[in-house]
């Protein structure tokens, strides 16, 4: 997919009967990732939670090129429930690992005014530069089997410090949707002056949207549109 400087962004997975993930890396820098508390989802869309899952901070900004560098969040699976994180001992990660959940995903972007290690991305600040959405015949979804979300930063936004959001959305309960979501911190070099239209999260989307309520097994979709605003190809 070439939307935007190819960006990849790691996900964690704990292995359970519940068997959740959640992104640590971008670039395969974990210190560039605010980590997640734990590797639960969030399940309102209305929540603050929503937007980076965790208000935690992080020491590192990875740089990219607009129109060209890689952005990269990519899968790791976590075989024991403590510690959560990739960075404490007692755990074992697979980089094989793949998008299990039936869901889409979506990358997003927002310009921090100053140091975007003190951002938050509170506000109207939020644009998508890609998202993976549905296939069929089969039914199912584009990031399924994937072990990474890879995107291109679009070419025409302005340089500056952002925060990078990846989110997937597991609709394999239906009638309750389960957000995986981290945000990391990017800095773009190059780029122009575009200035693409922007959404509040959490705002982005409603709990009634299509999107979320959808029962992906019965009757089985043959239409389907991925929550939040149209991907900002740049």
């Amino acid at each position: 997919m070439k939307l935007f400087s190819a960006l990849t962004i790691a996900s964690v997975l704990f292995s359970s009967a519940s068997a959740h993930y959640i992104f640590t890396n971008i670039n395969g820098n974990s210190a560039a990732v605010r980590q997640p508390a734990n590797n639960s989802p969030v399940t309102s869309v209305t929540s603050s939670a929503v937007r980076c899952n965790s208000a935690a901070s992080a020491s590192a900004v990875v740089t990219v090129a607009a129109g060209g560098s890689v952005i990269e969040q990519r899968l790791w699976i976590e075989l024991t429930k403590f510690p959560p994180s990739p960075n404490l001992p007692g755990t074992l990660w697979d980089p094989l690992l793949k998008f299990y959940h039936l869901g889409p995903a979506s990358l997003y972007l927002a310009r921090a005014p100053s140091d975007v290690k003190t951002f938050n991305g509170d506000g109207q600040v939020w644009f998508k530069i890609a998202e993976w959405g549905a296939t069929f015949n089969p039914f199912s979804f584009k990031c399924y089997n994937l072990n990474a979300l890879t995107a291109t930063i679009p070419r025409s936004i302005s340089a500056g410090q952002y925060l990078v959001r990846a989110e997937q959305i597991g609709l394999h309960v239906a009638g309750a949707p389960q957000f995986y979501v981290s945000c990391g911190q990017i800095n773009v070099t190059g780029g122009g002056s575009a200035n693409p239209s922007k959404v509040s999260i959490p705002g982005y989307v409603s709990a009634s949207d299509p999107g979320l309520t959808v029962n992906i097994y019965n009757p089985v979709p043959t239409a389907y549109k991925v929550p939040g605003p149209a991907v900002f190809s740049g």
